[in-house]
């Protein structure tokens, strides 16, 4: 197990207070549309929302909990590692899992490339003075499109690209662009539309991850605005839903300790942001989503 040769090890290391657990609470105040995965991180709540569109158009800038926020998990420990010991989430209202249970990513947000424009199919260059703070070789780093000016959908966009190996020029496939009458919904991840990929921008054939993006290219205008942001994805949870009665759901707290039964905890690097990304079966809006993250380090 990563960090540990024992679960003894993680037990001693709990008893000698190298263990914090920090909760955290976001209240969308947009109606968010079936299918359609949302970014959390632009929601009221604690922490604040972040908004990706606070800085200069096509010109990357790194993220860190230091000067953005997203959910506390305590200072930074090196030379020491820390690891996520165990999520917990829970919901106000079943209402947005009436369908299916809300499946809810943890991701660590690296760097954002904000007010990519729907408007013109010329070639929009990024500016990559500043690179990956975390994970800089870009493994399992992936591109996800965040929507941040309202837009009517249908149109198609590609991303050029560095991959992990270093390798420029790389170049995805096609991805189509939801219809967006509200900011965070994740821009090409509308299950009922052709050619949308879920909340990843795909990768060429043989890629396995991405250092930098290069540039993006529109194939059609619309009158929207994304912002892309580099993110290495670290855990998964369902958030389910409880029926009381005929008539009355609500979404019981949901636990997933990475010690039992995987013995593999996901690492979080220093100064990481964290934040989720959720896939509603119904509109969220005025729903509490609490939460707590339980990390430990040695």
């Amino acid at each position: 197990m990563a960090g540990f040769k024992t679960i003894g090890e993680v037990i001693d290391a709990e008893l000698n207070g190298q263990v914090r657990e920090y909760v955290h609470r976001k209240i969308p105040s947009v109606t968010t549309t079936i299918g359609i995965w949302y970014d959390l991180s632009m929601s009221p709540g604690n922490p604040a929302p972040k908004y990706w569109f606070d800085a200069a158009p096509l010109t990357a800038k790194t993220i860190t909990q230091s000067t953005d926020g997203g959910f506390y998990h305590g200072a930074n420990v090196s030379p020491s590692t820390k690891y996520l010991r165990r999520i917990l989430v829970t919901a106000t209202t079943g209402s947005a899992l009436v369908v299916s249970p809300m499946n809810a990513i943890l991701l660590d947000y690296l760097l954002y490339y904000p007010t990519i424009d729907d408007g013109t199919t010329d070639e929009q260059l990024m500016d990559n003075t500043v690179t990956l703070p975390r994970y800089t070789d870009g493994k399992g780093v992936m591109m996800m499109a965040v929507t941040t000016g309202l837009r009517t959908g249908g149109q198609t966009f590609s991303v050029k690209y560095t991959n992990s190996d270093g390798v420029t020029g790389r170049v995805s496939p096609t991805v189509t662009q939801n219809a967006a009458a509200y900011i965070g919904s994740i821009t090409n991840s509308d299950r009922a539309v052709e050619g949308s990929a879920g909340w990843m921008i795909p990768l060429a054939n043989g890629d396995s991850g991405v250092r930098a993006v290069e540039s993006v290219t529109m194939n059609g205008v619309d009158v929207g605005l994304f912002s892309i942001i580099l993110v290495k994805p670290l855990a998964q949870i369902n958030i389910r839903e409880n029926k009381n009665s005929s008539t009355t759901v609500t979404a019981p707290p949901v636990e997933k300790d990475f010690l039992i039964p995987t013995d593999s905890l996901p690492v979080i690097q220093d100064d990481a942001f964290l934040n989720y990304i959720v896939l509603p079966q119904a509109g969220l809006s005025n729903t509490s989503i609490y939460g707590s993250l339980k990390v430990i380090w040695n």
